[in-house]
């Protein structure tokens, strides 16, 4: 029953960090919390089966080039997934930033 409270209360936080990086960012833009949810699973899932296939070293809290490279692209493929989410490739990058520097402050990983 934790780890769901956990997983619950992650992907709010993720909602909201992307709601968050959709207002700060140009070339980026979230429509609704309902949207941010999807968001962060498709982005979940998606980061999930890169690290699956590629292995550890290009996940986004190992914050190495490859991550951040690979953060971009699971952000901007996830417009494709996602109604209501439009993100250009400069976009995806400055989103990939901020969501890090973010995670350094408010972690979105489950420990």
């Amino acid at each position: 029953m934790r780890n769901w409270i956990g997983a619950i209360i992650r992907f709010i936080v993720s909602a909201l960090v992307l709601l968050l990086v959709g207002y700060l960012v140009p070339g980026f833009t979230m429509i609704g919390f309902g949207n941010a949810l999807i968001a962060a699973a498709i982005i979940a899932l998606l980061g999930y089966i890169i690290e699956m296939f590629m292995g550890e070293g290009v996940s986004p809290q190992n914050r190495g080039i490859i991550g951040f490279i690979v953060s971009a692209i699971v952000i901007y493929f996830t417009q494709f997934i996602v109604p209501g989410l439009n993100v250009t490739l400069l976009g995806a990058i400055l989103a990939a930033i901020v969501i890090g520097v973010i995670d350094v402050f408010v972690p979105t990983e489950l420990k």
